[in-house]
């Protein structure tokens, strides 16, 4: 299972995903530019020693990530989805996309995806942190495909 990060802009919730990646044994893809760097002291903090248990893939662009990976379905998380994450069929290598934590993924980008998500929320709050959403997301994604075995 993949987690992608679309030019992440917050290093504590990307240090949070990749150490989840680690627990999970996600590999996570950056889609750069990062808003960060990855000697950033909060990252660190956050990441520990888990980043040297991950499998982290870094692409200078989005077209470059797409090229890397053809043999995967793109699936968008997003709070403009319709969708429910829980009624979609996951596939071992699917590849599940993440926004940048201040403003998503550009409109030509998401109209180009078609497999498109959301957890569902209370009407009266806006989203999910983008840590929390991969959790949520991930752990089921995991659990059809039988990763979750002991």
């Amino acid at each position: 299972m993949h987690i992608a990060l679309y030019k992440p802009d917050i290093p504590q919730n990307t240090a949070s995903i990749i150490r989840l990646g680690s627990c999970l044994n996600l590999k996570i893809h950056i889609i750069e530019p990062c808003g960060f760097s990855l000697e950033d002291k909060r990252f660190k903090r956050v990441v520990m020693d888990y980043i040297g248990h991950s499998k982290i893939f870094r692409y200078e662009d989005y077209d470059i990530f797409l090229k890397k990976n053809t043999n995967s379905r793109i699936i968008l998380m997003t709070t403009k989805a319709t969708k429910p994450y829980y009624k979609f069929k996951f596939k071992k290598r699917d590849i599940l996309l993440f926004g940048r934590e201040s403003a998503g993924v550009p409109k030509a980008l998401h109209s180009k995806i078609q497999n498109k998500l959301k957890v569902p929320i209370n009407k009266n709050t806006r989203s999910l942190n983008v840590a929390m959403t991969v959790a949520i997301v991930a752990s089921e994604a995991l659990r059809q495909n039988n990763f979750l075995k002991k």
